[in-house]
């Protein structure tokens, strides 16, 4: 049970950070503080409609799109972290799930993220931004594909919520 309660730990710290502050809400320079997501995303996301498509020589002007793509990949991420958080508690609870039947449950659901992460990428205008949640996807793939998914969440899973927030803005 060990190892379930260890997955279970590592699912609940990358939700933590996933819920952590970037640090730019005490400064002035950084911009408006976002608000945190209230609802996890549906499933189906209609496409944005831009009215314009700034051009890559404009410095300083990003994709009209970009702010709802990256509000939309932390709301995945989020309601990703909580399902395995909450696919972590349940094997936890249930003496029966063995770790190779949690490891097989963590691993659908990081690939089920990374689909959805992809998605999210294709609909970006901004050709940066496109390649940022790309890789991020390619990350949830490696998760997925990872022999231990929760030595992974805690390894590497933990560092994309605090990448996102850096480098995703409009």
């Amino acid at each position: 049970m060990t190892t379930l309660r260890a997955a279970a730990l590592v699912a609940l710290l990358a939700l933590a950070a996933g819920c952590q502050s970037d640090d730019t809400a005490d400064d002035p320079a950084a911009g408006p503080a976002t608000a945190a997501p209230t609802a996890a995303p549906t499933g189906s996301v209609e496409p944005f409609a831009a009215t314009s498509t700034p051009s890559a020589s404009t410095p300083g002007v990003t994709a009209a799109n970009t702010a709802e793509v990256c509000g939309e990949v932390d709301r995945l991420i989020l309601a990703g972290s909580k399902k395995l958080a909450a696919d972590s508690a349940a094997a936890t609870k249930d003496k029966e799930t063995t770790p190779d039947e949690l490891n097989d449950r963590l691993k659908r659901t990081i690939a089920g993220l990374a689909g959805d992460v992809r998605r999210q990428a294709a609909r970006a205008e901004d050709p940066e931004i496109e390649k940022l949640i790309g890789d991020v996807a390619k990350q949830l793939d490696g998760g997925a594909k990872a022999a231990s998914p929760a030595k992974w969440l805690g390894e590497t899973f933990v560092d994309i919520p605090p990448k996102l927030a850096r480098e995703c803005h409009a």
